[in-house]
């Protein structure tokens, strides 16, 4: 393979846990970053973008040429105040755009971390502008989309959130007990299905929880 697979969000959670999975995979010939800021690079096939979202061509451009794309944006409500239009720029605009960019450039493959319980008739602010997101993203009708729905992630954030913090620690015992699609899992867990789904020989739309993850790594 000389694939071209673009992160857009490398530095969050699981976009940094696709970063070392690509890293170390010598089937990749260039891994592209779409970031905000500059992140430290740790390898040759390793390119960085840095752009403003809101601006169309810069964005297309990054976006150009790829064989997959990986969105994995997203913020919370501490980070932009409370302000759900600046929260809905990231979690709904910049997976959208990224869809209709890869649409325009011929981009084959788009997989997008989104949330369990997404729906756009959800009453909850969060799951509801996911399921708006994964509705806007599908009218594309790319080869293939996939959309990522995990529970609480698991894994060492570069930044700390105490209510995420006081959840893991409250769930991690009673886990076991939850349904299977709503148990925490690892963001390496969730990074290492992406990886293996965009590599594979799927096609059209779909929708991996949990349970279509383990059945991907055949666990």
């Amino acid at each position: 393979m000389n694939e071209t697979y673009t992160i857009i969000g490398s530095t969050g959670l699981i976009g940094n846990e696709l970063l070392k999975l690509m890293s170390n995979d010598e089937s990749l010939h260039t891994i592209r970053l779409v970031n905000r800021r500059s992140v430290a690079l740790k390898n040759d096939k390793t390119q960085q973008k840095i752009i403003d979202f809101q601006d169309e061509a810069a964005f297309r451009e990054a976006i150009a040429g790829s064989d997959a794309v990986f969105v994995c944006v997203g913020t919370t409500h501490k980070k932009v105040k409370g302000d759900q239009i600046a929260y809905r720029k990231v979690d709904y605009d910049i997976p959208v755009n990224a869809a209709r960019y890869c649409a325009e450039t011929k981009v084959e493959k788009l997989l997008i971390v989104s949330s369990i319980g997404a729906d756009v008739k959800s009453r909850n602010f969060y799951t509801r502008l996911k399921g708006e997101m994964e509705a806007a993203v599908t009218g594309f009708n790319l080869p293939l989309t996939i959309f990522f729905r995990p529970s609480m992630l698991l894994g060492q954030r570069k930044e700390f959130r105490l209510g995420e913090s006081i959840g893991k620690m409250l769930m991690k015992p009673i886990g076991f007990l939850l349904p299977e699609n709503y148990r925490p899992v690892q963001a390496s867990f969730v990074a290492k299905t992406m990886l293996l789904a965009a590599k594979s020989s799927m096609s059209g739309h779909k929708v991996f929880h949990l349970r279509e993850m383990k059945q991907m790594i055949n666990v």
